[in-house]
């Protein structure tokens, strides 16, 4: 099979698209700005929360210090953590286990063997469920837990799914798995305010209320190859498939039970059946030392959470700002805050694919390499794979891993989950898998990108009047 489509223009075709949004786009001069408030707050000193709740003040600062003590010079924590506190809502978490997982057959593999191991519930939150091999062992494991008593719910999106014929799904109903579609593409099954191009771009996985998978990865054979195997192929009938790079985590710890509220607000926003009564909610253990926050994002809040809080951290950054992005469309505010910091001394170094499943989104980003570099921006494409990962590192001790891409409709359309994850431990396992990306990855000059053909400039022009609904 082909690979999987950009995750906002399935199963349109980009043509399809843009008939459908022609009507409601005539006249359209300019693209709406993003304008989250990123005044410092003022309030109460911040306060993280451990496996017995909140900690006091004098111990958050205590934690927040020897993070700080541990980590390069830079002031991230000061100037930024107390925003992203306002911003988001959500607590920081102190007493979690994070594992960094790259590709799908590590993910894959850390998944299954969650799954076999779940005693009470498994609820899994997902864009894409294809009915092909990889899709079929998820079915297999999720109906032979569901057998043995293991509460399973399943939140599949529909326009992630639709490829995928109904007898796969009814095949986990009649198995007792309780499903709900996210968003149905028919308006006649909406069962609340329908919008077309509303999306649920989250890929989740929670086991037990103790086990949680976030980042990138959809459940589709695509996934099947490393992305740094020599000659690595995505296991389906294309002869020059290529591998698909993305990037998960596995976390463990009190922050498990801040993603178990946004699966369950998801489950009840979508007025899905009332959930099984189940321990959704054990008792939170320390199991780890790393800060966590979850952070996710829907196009029913003023404005995206995790564009905001990444705005923020960009703003504070002193030393560094690296990107790994499947799909770089930005609006003008990331390019601004992108440009600051590097005018203002800061190593600001993007990885962006240089082979794509969704041209459109490929060329509106790279209208904007020009612009970039000559602000001092170094942009590297990553070559040989399909770019799928969504990773960003500031100072070396602010890092976030997630689902949301750097374009219009992650910022506006979707619902999106990152994590956040402070210290240098943790921000040196994302610089050095960083650093092999980066050594994969073939650096963009001005000069050579300002004598590009004509052909490519031609399709930035035509996907810049696409942007906002790419």
């Amino acid at each position: 099979m082909p690979p999987t489509p950009h995750p906002g223009l399935r199963p349109m075709g980009h043509w399809g698209l843009a008939l459908l949004v022609l009507t409601g786009c005539i006249g359209c001069s300019s693209l709406p700005r993003i304008v989250p408030d990123l005044a410092q707050p003022a309030g109460p000193p911040m306060q993280l929360e451990g496996a017995r709740g909140p900690l006091s003040v004098a111990r958050s600062r205590a934690i927040l210090d020897d993070l700080a003590a541990r980590s390069p010079t830079t002031g991230v924590f000061e100037r930024h953590l107390a925003l992203e506190e306002a911003l988001v809502g959500s607590p920081l978490t102190t007493g979690n286990q994070v594992v960094l997982l790259q590709d799908g057959p590590a993910t894959y593999r850390a998944m299954f063997a969650a799954i076999a191991a779940a005693r009470d519930h498994i609820n899994l939150e997902t864009y894409i469920l294809d009915d092909d091999e990889v899709g079929q062992r998820f079915a297999q494991a999720l109906m032979a837990k569901q057998a043995q008593g293991v509460q399973v719910n399943l939140l599949r999106d529909s326009a992630g799914t639709f490829s995928t014929p109904a007898a796969f799904f009814e095949q986990l109903a009649a198995s007792g798995v309780q499903l709900l579609e996210f968003n149905p593409i028919n308006p006649l099954e909406a069962r609340d305010d329908w919008r077309w191009n509303r999306r649920d771009h989250r890929k989740l996985l929670i086991v037990d209320g103790l086990t949680a998978f976030l980042g990138g990865i959809n459940i589709s054979s695509v996934y099947s190859g490393g992305s740094f195997q020599r000659g690595s192929k995505a296991r389906d009938n294309a002869a020059d498939s290529l591998a698909w790079r993305d990037t998960d985590l596995q976390l463990q710890g009190p922050v498990v039970a801040e993603l178990q509220k946004l699966f369950i607000d998801a489950w009840q926003q979508q007025k899905g059946p009332p959930l099984a009564p189940r321990a959704y909610f054990p008792p939170p253990q320390v199991v780890g030392s790393q800060v966590v926050r979850a952070i996710g994002s829907s196009p029913e809040e003023p404005f995206s959470l995790i564009y905001a809080t990444l705005l923020s951290a960009i703003g504070s950054a002193e030393t560094s700002v690296h990107i790994t992005n499947a799909y770089f469309a930005p609006d003008p505010q990331l390019l601004a805050a992108l440009e600051a910091a590097a005018r203002r001394g800061v190593d600001v170094t993007l990885i962006l694919p240089s082979q794509t499943d969704s041209w459109m989104v490929f060329h509106a980003g790279r209208r904007h390499y020009a612009r970039l570099l000559r602000a001092g921006v170094k942009i590297f494409e990553r070559r040989g794979v399909i770019l799928h990962s969504k990773t960003a590192l500031v100072d070396g001790v602010w890092a976030t891993v997630g689902s949301t891409n750097l374009d219009w409709r992650s910022f506006l359309h979707n619902h999106e989950l990152n994590a956040v994850v402070l210290g240098a431990e943790f921000g040196r396992q994302v610089r050095a898998m960083f650093d092999k990306d980066l050594a994969a990855s073939d650096r963009v000059q001005l000069e050579a990108w300002q004598q590009r053909p004509i052909d490519l400039r031609l399709k930035e022009q035509f996907a810049r009047a696409w942007e906002y609904w790419l």
